[in-house]
């Protein structure tokens, strides 16, 4: 999610990893412009601090501080795909979460201001303003 834009990148995997983490770093750093750089905030999940990461030449990974969910856009993110498409629903199968996960997140998509509201913490749009 770029805060101040409906811009997101999302993918589904089937583990949280440091191989799911290189994919998603990968994947993600072919969607930047040849003339932008990305400064990725993000929680100091294990996975997100491996050592055997490659990190693209276009992304800066930048880890928030321990135990701080509430300064983390994407908790917010998840709070609503939970609360809005995903809570009290039992899901036959893989396939089937892998389905309802698109199916919200698509939704979510589609309402760009209502990402951008969930992503905009003060505390960002100012870093992007300055």
């Amino acid at each position: 999610m770029e805060p101040g834009t409906d811009n997101a990148f999302a993918l589904i995997l089937p583990e949280v990893s440091a191989n799911a983490m290189q994919v998603y770093l990968d994947k993600f750093a072919e969607t930047i412009g040849p003339d932008e750089h990305v400064f990725l905030v993000l929680d100091q999940a294990g996975w997100h601090e491996a050592k055997t990461l490659r990190i693209p030449a276009n992304i800066t990974l930048e880890p928030l501080p321990p135990r701080a969910p509430e300064l983390n856009p994407v908790e917010r993110v998840w709070l609503f795909l939970k609360q809005k498409f995903l809570s009290h629903r039992l899901l036959d199968d893989y396939d089937a979460i892998v389905d309802a996960a698109t199916a919200a997140w698509n939704r979510m998509a589609r309402e760009p201001e209502r990402l951008a509201s969930l992503c905009s913490y003060p505390w960002i749009m100012n870093c992007v303003s300055s």
